[in-house]
């Protein structure tokens, strides 16, 4: 491994055309469980996030670093834009998004982007590198290799924690169920 003040450190406007690909079809599956007639594109997510990350002036030192912080970035702007379509509609919810693997399959509705979005933020607080890992790998689409890579843990770790951090979502995000 590189000393780290010997290695180079990237742009977002160097970084964004070897990945672009690659973010583009994360924004498409983002997007693909979405209402019709949904309002952001695939390509115009990708371009939100590339303004917001390149105002930050930030420099990563490899690819997935960059994939991690466009992930939380993607994250933000579709929560954004979620509320925003809350407001317009004075406080109507938007549709319903399934998250594939991340919820136990069953007869109840999949939690919307605001009540995923809000179950985040608490795992985050409780368990930081829980909550990135559920980013890095659902928002991100990165790999369990490239989580515990751009997280510096083990790919064992990253399994043994994203089990633990899907029971306390799932915990979270299900109506408690009491008998009668």
């Amino acid at each position: 491994m590189q000393d780290s003040s010997t290695e180079s450190k990237l742009t977002v406007d160097e970084l964004t055309p070897s990945v672009y690909k690659e973010l583009r079809r994360l924004a498409s599956r983002y997007l693909f469980n979405e209402r019709p007639g949904h309002t952001l594109r695939p390509t115009a997510l990708v371009h939100e996030m590339y303004l917001k990350l390149a105002t930050g002036q930030a420099e990563w030192h490899d690819k997935l670093k960059f994939l991690a912080a466009a992930a939380t970035a993607m994250r933000h702007i579709l929560v954004d834009h979620a509320k925003s379509q809350c407001r317009l509609k004075r406080g109507c919810r938007p549709k319903k998004v399934t998250l594939g693997e991340m919820l136990a399959v069953g007869e109840q509705e999949a939690p919307d982007l605001l009540d995923l979005d809000e179950a985040l933020a608490k795992l985050a607080q409780h368990d930081t590198r829980k909550g990135r890992i559920i980013e890095l790998l659902f928002f991100g689409g990165l790999t369990y290799d490239e989580c515990a890579a751009a997280l510096d843990i083990s790919p064992m770790t990253v399994n043994r924690e994203l089990r633990a951090a899907k029971a306390w979502l799932y915990s979270e995000l299900t109506p408690a169920t009491r008998p009668a």
